[in-house]
């Protein structure tokens, strides 16, 4: 309760003034450890030692004795990761880190429902993904082969288990303590020690397994232009909030005045505009957090075309790429990317194709907490994001024929996707599954309908770009089997044919997503597939010709031995015996090795014309 008074005088909650001047605070100590405490200076374990000690201050002072729970969460997971086998402490490490953080959740929700103080579900949510994310680079470093691991996991993989300073520095350096962001181990010991700045110098890419410095000098890039940009725009987002929210309080969305006595485009205007300026409270605090990683020296990530140092390995937001974005995916890929790359590391990448979405969502709702207006910003989500796709291949495709047009459709698509967004993500922030449906109901959820329709309606009326490539692709695989059946009336192209429109009889699902290079190399392989089906189908054939030809050649010989064989029955009309039973036979050997010939050239031309 220092700074009361501070709090009575700005009249701001006591909390958010201490979390801001904590903030402020870890701006200044940042600056002074990337340079008093350069990886040039003092060892590493320095390093680790003064940002645990400046984290667990920070944690102290805004949370109290609720601190106790920053330390607690990963001295378990700590535990856990040094005694158990690399096979299983992934998914050891998540039971425990998600459960204990699912505790903490219900317990708030349970003794201060609906409160938007700060709390210490805050960092305990960053903990556990920066605990789980090391506890899946170590199984990936430990158990599995290199080839098994895609390129981000071999990145991230670790194969020397980290002492206790390394890994409760990592879980909780001053830098991301409050808000974030998450950083990987493996980046936040490259800057720990310094190799952050030699592995982007020009010419050092083996800079890591030299000597720490080495003879040469390495000139090491300013974060200064980036951190005043980015504490500016915090600053600007922070003004903007407390401009507006006065005049759009999300809470009024629950009250009955504005349930029952507003009219429906004035709940979409007050909606859209209530959640956008909450979400300028988000800005602020992730700019200004990842302003303090900059100015340590934290999120370096290489150069620019043009030499430019860029400084966005660990930022959390895109502004611009939100609220400007014009369809869902770019928002969802703009807003949290430090979460975003985290549910991809532990969750996308390692479950099957199929899970992979629903189970992502999943652990996003299970990590954010068990209010119910989470999932029901999660459901309509997902959903809208379905009917984004369905409408983006009926309508994309008819909006690109001159420059004049296609903005347009730019700016259609944005301010729809504003309009959406809001809707969706109101209950999020209110966090109350009553009012939520309440609001929705009296909207007559008219924005699920319509993403229903899209998904499952609009399509019978409305060809999307992809249905006309599938078509064009089916008539051409389809043509490719007839020409088969043509040459060689091939039975099992007449199974692949009969599959193909059973197939296409019960399955009215579109091709997935891909772009012309995507669907031309699809064609190639089908025509390439039938032109090694019809190679079969020739071979056999022309090993049917030669056997001929070898039994042709036998009966000339026994001919000329015995001239009264059988074999003058088989004489065509208008050929007779005088003229030479060889000279007949001997022509008919000659065709059947030009078939023979054309029998083999044949599959290479059609697959070589196909592939064309």
């Amino acid at each position: 309760m220092l700074f009361s008074w501070l709090a009575d005088f700005c009249n701001l909650p006591i909390d958010l003034i201490n979390f801001l001047i904590s903030q402020c605070l870890a701006l200044l100590l940042a600056s002074f450890f990337r340079s008093v405490l350069h990886p040039s200076k003092v060892s590493a374990g320095v390093r680790h030692a003064i940002g645990l000690v400046l984290g667990l201050f920070f944690g102290y002072f805004c949370f109290g004795q609720q601190a106790i729970h920053i330390a607690g969460l990963p001295a378990i997971c700590y535990i856990v990761i040094r005694t158990q086998n690399p096979q299983i402490v992934q998914r050891l490490v998540m039971v425990v880190a998600l459960t204990y953080l699912s505790c903490i959740h219900l317990h708030r929700q349970y003794y201060d429902y609906g409160s938007y103080s700060l709390d210490i579900t805050g960092p305990l949510m960053i903990i556990t993904q920066k605990v789980t994310s090391l506890a899946f680079s170590i199984h990936d470093g430990f158990t599995r082969e290199q080839k098994e691991l895609t390129k981000s996991q071999q990145y991230h993989a670790v194969q020397k288990l980290p002492s206790a300073l390394e890994f409760f520095s990592y879980a909780l350096h001053f830098q991301g303590i409050l808000a974030g962001p998450i950083v990987f181990y493996r980046d936040y010991m490259e800057f720990i020690e310094g190799y952050h700045i030699l592995k982007h110098a020009p010419g050092s890419s083996s800079a890591m397994s030299g000597s720490y410095w080495g003879k040469e000098i390495i000139q090491e890039p300013s974060p200064m232009k980036s951190v005043i940009n980015k504490v500016a725009a915090s600053l600007i987002c922070a003004y903007i909030f407390m401009k507006f929210v006065t005049m759009y309080p999300i809470e009024t969305i629950k009250e009955d005045e504005f349930i029952n006595n507003t009219s429906m485009v004035y709940k979409f205007w007050f909606v859209m505009m209530a959640t956008t300026v909450c979400r300028f409270k988000y800005y602020h605090a992730w700019l200004f957090a990842d302003a303090i990683c900059n100015n340590s020296g934290l999120g370096f990530n290489g150069y620019e075309v043009d030499g430019t140092a860029k400084w966005d390995m660990i930022s959390n937001i895109n502004v611009i790429g939100f609220e400007f974005g014009t369809n869902f995916r770019d928002c969802i890929n703009s807003w949290n990317m430090g979460t975003n790359r985290w549910l991809r590391m532990i969750v996308y990448e390692r479950v099957p194709k199929k899970y992979g979405t629903v189970l992502t969502f999943a652990l996003s709702a299970l990590w954010h907490g068990f209010y119910p207006g989470y999932y029901v910003t999660f459901a309509s989500g997902a959903l809208f994001v379905m009917a984004a796709r369905s409408g983006r291949r009926m309508f994309h495709h008819r909006f690109q024929k001159s420059a004049f047009v296609r903005r347009f459709y730019d700016i259609l698509t944005c301010f729809v996707t504003r309009f959406y967004m809001g809707y969706a993500t109101f209950p999020f922030v209110i966090l109350g599954f009553k009012a939520s449906f309440t609001v929705y109901l009296k909207c007559y959820m008219c924005l699920h309908v319509i993403a229903l329709a899209t998904i499952f309606l609009l399509p019978r009326f409305i060809r999307g770009e992809r249905t006309a490539r599938k078509q064009a692709a089916t008539q051409v695989f389809e043509g490719s089997c007839q020409e088969a059946l043509m040459v060689g009336k091939d039975e099992k192209a007449e199974q692949r044919v009969s599959a193909k429109e059973s197939i296409d009889e019960g399955r009215n699902d579109p091709l997935p997503e891909m772009d012309s290079d995507a669907l031309a190399s699809v064609i190639k392989k089908n025509f390439e597939m039938e032109a090694r089906n019809l190679e079969e189908f020739l071979e056999k054939k022309a090993k049917g010709i030669v056997e001929l030809k070898e039994d042709l050649w036998q009966e000339l010989n026994v001919m000329y031995s015995s001239p009264e064989m059988e074999l003058r029955k088989r004489y065509p009309e208008g050929i007779s015996p005088d003229v030479g039973v060889d000279v007949f036979i001997k022509k008919e050997i000659n065709a059947l090795n030009q078939a023979v010939q054309q029998a083999t050239v044949l599959p290479a031309v059609l697959s070589n014309g196909h592939a064309k």
